[in-house]
């Protein structure tokens, strides 16, 4: 497996929830956990947008166990499953991509334009997130920063206190790794910031460019057989 792939994913992810939370109204993507704050604060303020943060989490939570069938099966025809999953994760990328162009941007985040647009995403981030834990899950997660950044900083902080010399190198390689897959998903969020403030609903464009870079980056490569 190529190593710049995951990458490739951490700054998608930053990418596609930055843009996802600029265009539609305060929505999580990729971190869908935190639609429960910015639910609250929809309800308690009288924003838009509510209801596509109240269906995102069971929307993401049904994707995962879809994805996890298709992939079953894949894997158990021999396919090449990784690659597959991808370009379903494509697909949907660029499905909202077309939406985001064809209908925004969004004054009201409670029309069906920006609801479908949001699950298409929130569906896209859930394959990304299926398809890292079952393929890649020696590698940093793509989406979610909290438990990286917390070893991150527990191993900053054991280095310091001093570790032992043997343990030193496995902890600089995890902080390489980690930092990686932080720093990408941070690029993404900028990016994604700049790019709405420039070309609007055009900066959904970018993330299906990403998706189709990693399906060739993954062209080629031995099949990791999932758990």
């Amino acid at each position: 497996m190529k190593p710049s792939l995951p990458t490739l994913l951490s700054i998608n992810g930053g990418y596609v929830d930055t843009a996802g939370f600029l265009a539609l109204h305060g929505l999580f993507t990729a971190h869908v956990t935190g639609n429960f704050v910015t639910l609250g604060a929809s309800l308690a303020l009288g924003t838009s947008g509510a209801l596509a943060k109240l269906l995102a989490l069971p929307t993401f939570c049904a994707i995962v166990i879809l994805a996890r069938l298709i992939g079953g099966e894949l894997s158990r025809r021999n396919l090449p499953t990784l690659r597959i999953i991808l370009t379903l994760k494509f697909l949907l990328l660029a499905f909202a991509a077309i939406l985001a162009l064809r209908f925004g941007p969004f004054g009201d985040g409670d029309g069906w334009q920006p609801l479908l647009i949001g699950m298409t995403l929130v569906a896209a981030m859930a394959i990304q997130t299926t398809a890292h834990r079952i393929h890649l899950g020696s590698t940093p997660p793509t989406t979610m920063m909290t438990g990286t950044t917390t070893q991150i900083m527990i191993d900053i902080a054991d280095l310091l206190r001093g570790a032992k010399a043997e343990e030193k190198a496995a902890m600089k390689a995890r902080l390489g790794r980690m930092g990686t897959a932080v720093g990408g998903f941070a690029f993404g969020c900028a990016l994604a910031a700049a790019l709405f403030l420039f070309v609007g609903m055009a900066c959904f464009l970018l993330p299906p460019v990403l998706a189709l870079a990693g399906i060739l980056m993954h062209t080629g490569k031995v099949e990791v057989k999932p758990a």
